[in-house]
């Protein structure tokens, strides 16, 4: 914990992440951590216009007014957003050249945390950790006053983003090829639900919805669509409304997760090929980027198609800085962020959502058939594992398999010629994140074991 120079208030250093800014509220973040925010990113971008949008999380309006307090005293002009999936605050910055935006959201993380997201102007993500290092660099006590030239300066002006954000998310589809599909949309009492109501009515798809309500206790499953329990409600749902396919968001809509007609949870690494073939065939021979902890079959595929596979490190601020760097159209991550760069280089999980479905409609194939040619290798969800002393285990793997090819890109990972694994720490939740691959079931059962076993006994001792 470190005293800021803003009137000796306490914040606390953890909760400024790799990606961006998140913790336990109010034990963590509260609204004055918000506002010495919103002073710090006034001057680190010399803002003169910001959007703010934010999510319906218990602590979010306490930290929406904190920050825009921030904004405003050093004379920004903010366009409040109001409740929105985070996709809209990067359309509203990259279609309007704003200086920078911010969501006030916790993504995917349990109710009790609160959080912000930050990009600057051209909708470049911005880390924590960077507005961490400003705030211990500069003094965020210092008011600036109104420039008195600009009428706004200072003030905060609703800004209706809605319905110009969905005819930039349907320019991606040909709504001419979309058949009458039957999906159920399960929203997780998130974001998802402001936008899918107006979408559905420019689409033929007879849309079944679920946990449509915002409320940030999220009392029918967690808001992360990786746990079991939040998965089961749409799989049910799915196998009772003989569905085409179903869809579910995490709290923010920037996570997407299919379920298939056969009530299938599907892994990212399908989506993520099917959209890079669809990205290829319309930009020969570009960069797909991909997050390091994605199946062999995703590289595999790209360069099978002519395109040229970018990894990268965990992280949609990963993800976006290699699509940049290396000519991405369009990038991935294992836990379902689709990035395009149409999209400003951000992540659209109802874009990603639209383009799959425009798929399924012009093949006419079932989706579980669709699929199939993706999933040649045997894998199991991500396992999450509270640990300690994440460092030691990452030593003590390295050494333990040493036999193998090691790649450290982003935490351990291990290349043999007929598995690998992954272990890294979270940038988001105190775990550690175990993924392991193999060509058979058999394989991947006995590596399973083996490797955590001997993660058992490195904790153990």
């Amino acid at each position: 914990i470190k005293v800021v120079r803003d009137n000796d208030i306490m914040i606390n250093e953890k909760i400024f992440k790799s990606y961006d800014i998140r913790g336990i509220y109010p034990a963590e973040i509260t609204g004055e951590t918000a506002c010495i925010v919103g002073k710090a990113l006034a001057k680190m971008f010399e803002a003169k216009k910001m959007a703010v949008g934010r999510d319906a999380r218990l602590g979010s309006p306490e930290l929406y007014e904190g920050l825009v307090r921030g904004l405003i005293s050093q004379g920004v002009e903010v366009y409040d957003l109001g409740l929105v999936p985070i996709e809209a605050m990067y359309f509203a910055v990259g279609k309007y050249g704003y200086d920078g935006g911010v969501m006030v959201t916790a993504s995917h993380n349990p109710k009790e945390y609160a959080g912000l997201k930050v990009v600057r102007k051209g909708v470049q993500m911005v880390r924590g950790k960077e507005i961490l290092e400003y705030i211990h660099q500069n003094d965020t006590s210092e008011v600036r006053p109104p420039r008195e030239v600009e009428p706004h300066a200072g003030k905060v002006i609703q800004k209706e983003i809605k319905n110009e954000h969905i005819e930039h998310i349907l320019s991606f589809i040909n709504t001419g090829a979309l058949k009458p599909l039957k999906v159920v949309v399960d929203a997780g009492n998130g974001m998802a639900g402001q936008v899918v109501p107006i979408l559905k009515q420019k689409l033929p798809f007879h849309i079944i919805e679920m946990n449509f309500e915002p409320d940030g206790n999220f009392p029918v499953h967690p808001s992360n669509p990786l746990e079991p329990e939040s998965q089961k409600g749409i799989i049910e749902k799915v196998l009772e409304e003989k569905a085409d396919m179903g869809v579910i968001f995490d709290g923010d809509a920037d996570r997407m997760f299919f379920v298939d007609e056969k009530g299938r949870f599907l892994g990212s690494d399908p989506t993520i090929c099917m959209l890079g073939r669809m990205m290829l065939s319309k930009y020969p021979g570009a960069g797909i980027a991909f997050s390091a902890e994605c199946g062999r079959i995703v590289p595999e595929k790209i360069k099978e198609w002519g395109g040229k596979p970018i990894r990268t490190p965990v992280g949609f601020v990963n993800v976006s800085d290699g699509m940049r760097r290396e000519g991405g159209v369009m990038g991935g991550e294992y836990s379902a962020h689709y990035s395009f760069k149409d999209n400003f280089y951000a992540d659209s999980g109802f874009i990603a959502f639209l383009l799959i479905a425009e798929l399924v409609s012009k093949t006419g194939e079932p989706f579980s058939e669709m699929v199939k040619e993706f999933e040649v290798y045997a894998r199991e969800p991500q396992l999450n594992l509270t640990i300690q002393n994440i460092p030691a285990v990452l030593g003590a793997l390295k050494e333990e398999y040493n036999n193998g090819e090691l790649d450290e890109l982003d935490g351990v990972r291990v290349e043999y010629p007929d598995w690998w694994f992954i272990v890294r720490g979270s940038n988001t939740e105190p775990l550690l994140r175990v993924n392991i691959e193999a060509d058979t079931k058999e394989l991947l059962a006995e590596k399973k074991k083996e490797m955590l076993d001997f993660i058992r006994s490195i904790t153990e001792n």
